[in-house]
Order: C-alpha cells, then sequence, then structure tokens
C-alpha cells in the first residue's frame, strides 16, 4: 500500500487535493505537521509521495514549498491539483462573535480573509497556526476563540460556524503539488506543465537570457518567481513553469540550452495540467518556429542531413 503524506492534521485543504488525486484511490494517507514535514518524509523514504499547496490564485506562491522543493536530496512533481477555497469562521459551541478575542488560521488563509475579519472582529487579535485544520483544532482544544478554515474542519472538531463564505475574494483557488522521489517522469498528455528553478550569473542580461531560450522555441511560460539563495547573498533560484513536457522537441531543446547557459538547473517535473480550463496547446504552425511540431519535423531531418539520407 502506497503512503501519502499531506498538510495535516485531518480536514485541511491539503487532504481534499490529495483525495481528489487517482494516487490516493487505495492509499495510506499520512498527516504531517507542515509542508516542509512533507517534503522530508518524501526524502526519506518514510511516505511514496506527499501533496503540498504551492501556489494560490490571490496570495501567489507558498516560499516554503518553493525553497523546499530546491533542497536536498532532489524531489519532482508528478501531478497538480486545483482545489477552490471556501472559508467560514468557527467557534465552540456557545461561543457568541462579541466573544471572540483571538482568531487563528494558517497564513495563506488569514491573507483570504484578513479584509472580512477587518470590517467584522476588529478588535480580535490574529494568530498563524500551521494550517486550517490545526487552527479548528485548537479552537476546540481552547487554545483559540475561533478559526478559518474549511467546512470540513468545524465538522471534524466538534464547532459551530459562525459566518460562512468569509473569503474576500470569491473565486479563489489553491494549486497542489504531489511530489515524489525522482523517477521516470509521467507519459505526456499533450496538455502538460513543465517546472524548473535555475540560478544564473549575477551580472545584466542574465535573466533575459534564460528567457530568451525559452521564447525562441516558442515555449508559453505561466509563471516565474525569485526566491532568495539562503546561503549566497543577492542570489536567486528563479522557478519557472511552462506549457510542455520535457519528453517533447522544443520543451528538451530549451532544458538543454539553459543547461548550458545557467549555473544550475533543477528539474522539477512534467506532469499533466489541472482543472477544465486547462486547453490542450495548438500543435500547428506557430510562427516562424512552426510549434512542436516543427521541431519535431527539423530534427526528422537534421537526423537525416547526419545519416546522409537527405541534404
Amino acid at each position: 500500500m502506497a503512503r501519502l503524506a499531506f498538510l495535516g492534521p485531518s480536514g485541511t485543504f491539503t487532504e481534499q487535493a490529495l483525495r481528489s488525486l487517482p494516487e490516493s484511490d487505495g492509499a495510506e494517507l499520512v498527516p504531517c505537521g507542515g509542508s516542509l514535514a512533507v517534503l522530508a518524509a518524501v526524502r526519506d523514504g518514510s511516505a511514496d509521495a506527499g501533496c503540498v499547496p504551492i501556489e494560490n490564485s490571490v496570495e501567489g506562491a507558498v516560499p516554503a514549498v518553493l525553497d523546499g522543493l530546491v533542497a536536498d536530496p532532489p524531489l519532482v512533481i508528478v501531478r497538480e491539483a486545483l482545489v477552490s477555497v471556501s472559508f467560514d469562521l468557527m467557534v465552540r459551541p456557545g461561543t457568541r462573535r462579541e466573544d471572540v478575542r483571538t482568531v487563528a488560521s494558517h497564513t495563506h488563509g488569514i491573507a483570504q480573509t484578513r479584509g472580512w475579519i477587518a470590517q467584522h472582529l476588529p478588535d480580535a487579535e490574529v494568530l498563524l497556526s500551521t494550517s486550517t485544520s490545526e487552527a479548528a483544532a485548537q479552537v476546540a482544544r481552547g487554545e483559540f476563540d475561533a478559526a478559518v478554515a474549511s467546512p470540513l474542519a468545524a465538522e471534524l472538531n466538534g464547532l459551530e460556524v459562525l459566518a460562512g463564505d468569509v473569503a474576500d475574494n470569491a473565486g479563489a483557488v489553491t494549486r497542489f503539488a504531489l511530489v515524489a522521489r525522482p523517477g521516470p517522469p509521467p507519459a505526456p498528455t499533450g496538455n502538460d506543465r513543465t517546472s524548473i528553478a535555475a540560478t544564473t550569473e549575477n551580472r545584466p542580461g542574465t535573466l533575459l537570457g534564460l528567457l530568451t531560450e525559452l521564447a525562441v522555441r516558442g515555449i508559453d511560460l505561466t509563471r516565474i518567481e525569485s526566491r532568495p539563495i539562503k546561503d549566497r547573498h543577492a542570489e536567486y533560484w528563479f522557478h519557472l513553469d511552462c506549457l510542455g513536457h520535457v519528453a517533447e522537441p522544443a520543451m528538451g531543446e530549451a532544458l538543454a540550452a539553459l543547461h548550458r547557459r545557467c549555473d544550475r538547473v533543477r528539474f522539477l517535473g512534467s506532469y499533466p495540467r489541472a482543472g477544465n480550463g486547462a486547453a490542450p496547446r495548438p500543435t500547428g504552425p506557430a510562427g516562424p518556429l512552426g510549434g512542436t511540431d516543427g521541431f519535431a519535423a527539423a530534427e526528422r531531418w537534421l537526423a537525416a542531413l547526419r545519416s546522409g539520407t537527405s541534404w
């Protein structure tokens, strides 16, 4: 039986994301006390894979996860999941809104409900917990007066919902990544994402050069984030998400070019894109490069030249 770690305790949005993936069928789901603990469990072999939040449509990337992905030993993303995030304000039964002096949640939960809390609980102290579900558990234990968490967390912890759907931005979505130890990537589907992290020399034009290697090959860059390298002043990891799969000629050629150009390149995985809105990329000609089909045709032509069967 596979062991899959997730940001716990039970009832988190991360568990919801993990349960939506086919890998969870028949697997043992193991809660961990933080995203870095999930990554550590995968690295030391106590879990076969782990699910962590990687990006929120309101607050952006999760810095701790980005930093954890470039640590050693390497890990790769093998699948992603999208979860619509809805928050409730929950308390112990019998607690009135005027009794709430402390409100706790995960940092992203607070960030997405800050305006509502300021308007409706202006005198409450806002405190951070390791996860939204842990905040609900702490309320149940009497450590805080209220928590901002998922409706499931209220049910699991015997709490009463004082207010529902308290998010500042309706329709927020969080992207979660299922990570594993390195191995062959999932087969290409024609609707994939590739994630990498790279470092470059700290001199003018180096980032432009990195991006140019993608642009000239017609590769669509969907996200870029910079994170400081902890032991190297003024140097950064650049985290990039691109549309395409490492098995495709254009993406493979771009990764090889980045390997030549950059100080370090960490391949973080090629995996199917999640969500109904993730439409397949065009496969026909795309400008002078000819798209993915053009790269494949050019490779065949070059192989024929080298073998002397064409000229």
